[in-house]
């Protein structure tokens, strides 16, 4: 018989062996696995770029963590922490390596504020909308501010580009941008003076006006450059409120000291 055979019983005493091991090394593995020592305790940040980051805190990064991911250093899930401080309001970009036996080590890309964006957000050198505590932000005040409708913050940081560089060589800057829901302009510049500009035909969002009756936006800041100096001989000092510039052929000026306008 085959249990009678001596190799054959070794064999199969062998592999009783073996398989016995494999599951003592197997709990033995999952029991030294979870030990405390190996519980998440350590965070280092580093930043991708420059030297020090001024935003990101440990403080930060701890408080978007808690709560919201499980695991030690060996059964976290880096794709799951990578999400979840992608929603950290300075983290823009962040990649993580585990540092043994119970540390992340963090290099993060932090948002870097260009503008204010409505009354809240802002927007990053990127162009894109972040969430943060404008507070911490120094020299928040001197940022350009920003206002338009939901998507349309490529096109609101590519006209601000476009009027600073018409702009600057007559020695203006510009403070605030908005874009209402018509698609037109409001534009104010540092000297305290509105530009009225008319719906933009180049818009980059869906326009549901189809550009109808609208004014290159170039056109017409060019046209207001060119003017420029020939206007501020003309005005004599005085001071302007706003500038209406939805007229093909002209604008309309309006005088800080009284209602009339030319």
């Amino acid at each position: 018989m085959i249990f009678s055979d001596p190799r054959f019983m070794n064999r199969v005493a062998g592999f009783l062996v073996t398989i016995g091991v494999l599951i003592i090394l197997g709990k033995v593995g999952h029991h030294v696995m979870h030990l405390p020592m190996f519980n998440i305790s350590r965070i280092v940040l580093e930043p991708k770029q420059g030297d020090v980051l001024s935003y990101a805190s440990p403080a930060s990064i701890q408080n978007s963590l808690d709560g919201r991911v499980q695991g030690n250093f060996f059964s976290l899930d880096l794709l799951e922490v990578q999400d979840v401080l992608s929603t950290s309001p300075w983290v823009r970009h962040v990649d993580i390596t585990r540092l043994w036996p119970n540390g992340l080590l963090l290099r993060i890309e932090e948002h870097e504020p260009f503008a204010l964006w409505n009354e809240e957000a802002l927007i990053n050198t990127w162009g894109e909308k972040y969430l943060a505590n404008r507070g911490e932000v120094d020299g928040a005040d001197k940022l350009p501010q920003f206002f338009g409708p939901d998507g349309s913050e490529d096109l609101v940081v590519q006209r601000y580009a476009e009027l600073m560089r018409w702009l600057s060589p007559i020695n203006l800057r510009v403070k605030e941008v908005g874009l209402n829901d018509r698609y037109s302009w409001r534009i104010l510049l540092d000297n305290n003076m509105i530009l009225i500009i008319g719906r933009d035909p180049g818009a980059e969002i869906a326009n549901p006006y189809d550009g109808v009756g609208a004014i290159s936006f170039a056109e017409t800041i060019e046209r207001f450059v060119r003017s420029w100096p020939a206007l501020l001989k003309r005005i004599d000092g005085r001071q302007i409120e706003q500038i209406d510039l939805r007229y093909t052929r002209g604008f309309a000026i309006t005088f800080a000291d009284d209602e009339s306008s030319e």
